[in-house]
C-alpha cells in the first residue's frame, strides 16, 4: 500500500518546529508542571489534553469540538496543546519520564501497547461499550482492562475497476472472495501488451502480517517472546504476495514500490484491483471518468482486514482522572464528534456504523458499507519495541523474495532469526 497514510499519521509527519512554537504559546502547555492548573479549590476543573493529529489542519476542528464540550460541562476546561506528529512522540517521553504529562493524551495503536504495559496509562471504568465499534474498544485493553479509547480509525479494502471488470465480463469482487477468487480474475485481467495489470499489493510488512492472519498463522507466540511466522501459514502468506509479482502485479523493475506508482496506475484506469486504504476516496473522487467501487478485501483461511487507529489516554498520574475521562469519552464519540469529523474528512469516528449515514450516503464508492463490513474481522500490527527495525526487515526480506534473490523459504527464516535478535 504505497500512498499508506503511515500507521494512520502519514499527513501529520509534515508539522515544523514554528508551529509547535505556535500552538504553545497560544493554548498553553499540557505537559507543563502547574500547581495552577491542578487546583480544584477555586474555579473550574482544568484538564490539559495533547494531541498530534490535529495538527496541519484540524486545529479549528478541536478547539470547536473542547468548546461544545466545556459549553456541556462548565465545571471543566480543557487545555489542549498539539504537537506534530515528528515531535510529538519525543515529547511525550519527556513529559512521562518528567511526571509533567498531560491529565489525557493521545496515542497511535502502536505506541498504546507499549505505554499500557508499563504502567502509564490510568484504566478506564465504566464506559458505555455500546456506544463504540467492538473491534475498535477491544484494541485499546490490556490484559482485558480498558486503558485507551478509540479516537479514530481507517482501514484497507479491496479498491477495483469496474469498467475493466464489465469489458472482460467478470464479475465483480465480493465480500465472498478469496485469494483463488482474486488470483483467477486477476490473472485474467491482466494484459501486459496495454500495461494493464490485475492486481496490486505491495510486497511488505503490513501485507504480510494482514496476509499471515488470513491464512490463520501468528507472528509471535503467545506470550511474544518468539518470532513465529516462518510457519507453513507465514510460507502460503508470503508467496501469495510474492507470487504476484510479475504475472499479474508489476515489478520492481516496472516501477512498484516507488512513490505513488499504484495511485497513479489505479487513477489511469491501468489497474484491476488495488489494495490500499480508505484515506485514497477523496482523491480518487475527483478522477474524472474513473468507474471504482470497493469490497471487503478476500481471505485464504480466514478473513482478516487490516486496521490503523489512534486512541485517547488518561495518565495514571493525572489528578483529574473523572474529568479527563469525560473529556476523552466525549472527543470520541460525542455527536459534535461524529458530525465534525464526517464534515471536515478528519478520519472516521469509532462509533457504530449507525450513526454514520452521512458517511454512507457519499459516493463514491457506492459500497462504503465495505468500510464496516471489514471491521467484523480486523488484525492489528505486531508491536515490537524496536518497531521500525522489525518492519525493515520483514519488508527487505520479503522483497528478496519478490526479486529472486531468495527463495520465499529463506528470505521469512532469514526474517525471523532477524526479529528474534531484535527480541533480544
Amino acid at each position: 500500500m504505497t500512498s499508506r497514510r503511515p500507521r494512520m499519521v502519514a499527513a501529520l509527519v509534515s508539522g515544523v518546529a514554528l508551529a509547535l512554537t505556535l500552538t504553545a504559546c497560544a493554548q498553553g502547555s499540557a505537559t507543563r508542571s502547574d500547581a495552577a492548573a491542578d487546583s480544584t479549590s477555586a474555579g473550574p476543573t482544568t484538564v490539559r489534553y495533547m494531541n498530534f493529529s490535529a495538527n496541519d489542519g484540524h486545529e479549528a476542528d478541536l478547539t470547536a469540538i473542547v468548546a461544545a464540550f466545556e459549553a456541556a460541562n462548565p465545571g471543566i476546561t480543557v487545555q489542549v496543546e498539539t504537537i506534530p506528529y515528528a515531535d510529538y512522540f519525543t515529547k511525550l517521553q519527556t513529559a512521562v519520564a518528567g511526571g509533567t504529562a498531560s491529565d489525557a493524551f493521545e496515542l497511535n495503536y502502536e505506541n498504546f501497547v507499549t505505554y499500557a504495559a508499563n504502567g502509564t496509562l490510568a484504566e478506564l471504568k465504566g464506559v458505555d461499550s455500546g456506544t463504540y465499534k467492538e473491534s475498535l474498544l477491544t484494541a485499546f485493553t490490556n490484559d482485558k482492562l480498558q486503558y485507551g479509547l478509540p479516537e479514530s480509525f481507517s482501514n484497507v479494502v479491496l479498491f477495483y475497476n469496474k469498467a475493466l471488470f464489465d469489458a472482460a465480463g467478470i464479475a465483480a469482487p465480493t465480500s465472498s472472495w478469496t485469494w483463488a477468487d482474486e488470483k483467477k480474475a486477476a490473472e485474467a485481467l491482466t494484459n501486459k501488451a496495454t500495461g494493464v495489470w490485475g492486481d496490486y499489493q505491495p510486497v511488505s510488512f503490513h501485507e504480510f502480517y494482514k496476509a499471515l492472519a488470513q491464512s490463520g498463522g501468528e507472528f509471535f507466540n503467545a506470550d511474544k517472546t518468539k518470532a513465529t511466522f516462518a510457519s507453513p501459514q507465514g510460507i502460503e502468506a508470503a508467496t501469495w504476495l510474492v507470487a504476484k509479482s510479475g504475472s499479474s502485479m508489476p515489478t520492481e523493475a516496472d516501477g512498484a514500490g516507488t512513490a505513488d506508482f499504484d495511485t497513479n496506475l489505479f487513477k489511469q484506469g491501468k489497474l484491476a484491483m488495488w489494495h490500499s486504504g480508505i484515506w485514497m476516496f477523496s482523491g480518487l473522487s475527483a478522477v474524472p471518468d474513473l468507474s471504482w467501487d470497493i469490497a471487503v478485501e478476500p481471505g485464504n483461511t480466514q478473513k482478516a482486514s487490516a486496521m490503523f487507529t489512534n486512541g485517547v489516554v488518561v495518565s495514571a498520574a493525572s489528578k483529574h482522572k473523572e474529568a479527563a475521562q469525560k473529556w476523552i469519552e466525549y472527543l470520541t464519540a460525542s455527536d459534535t464528534t461524529v458530525t465534525t469529523r464526517l464534515k471536515t474528512a478528519w478520519e472516521l469516528p469509532p462509533v457504530d456504523e449507525s450513526k454514520l449515514g452521512a458517511y454512507l450516503d457519499i459516493t463514491p464508492p457506492t459500497n462504503r458499507q465495505a468500510v464496516f463490513d471489514s471491521l467484523d474481522a480486523v488484525v492489528l500490527p505486531p508491536v515490537i519495541e524496536s518497531q521500525q527495525e522489525m518492519q525493515d526487515v520483514v519488508t527487505e526480506e520479503l522483497g528478496n523474495a519478490a526479486a529472486g534473490r531468495k527463495s520465499v523459504d529463506q528470505a521469512l527464516t532469514d526474517a525471523q532469526t532477524r526479529v528474534n535478535a531484535l527480541l533480544g
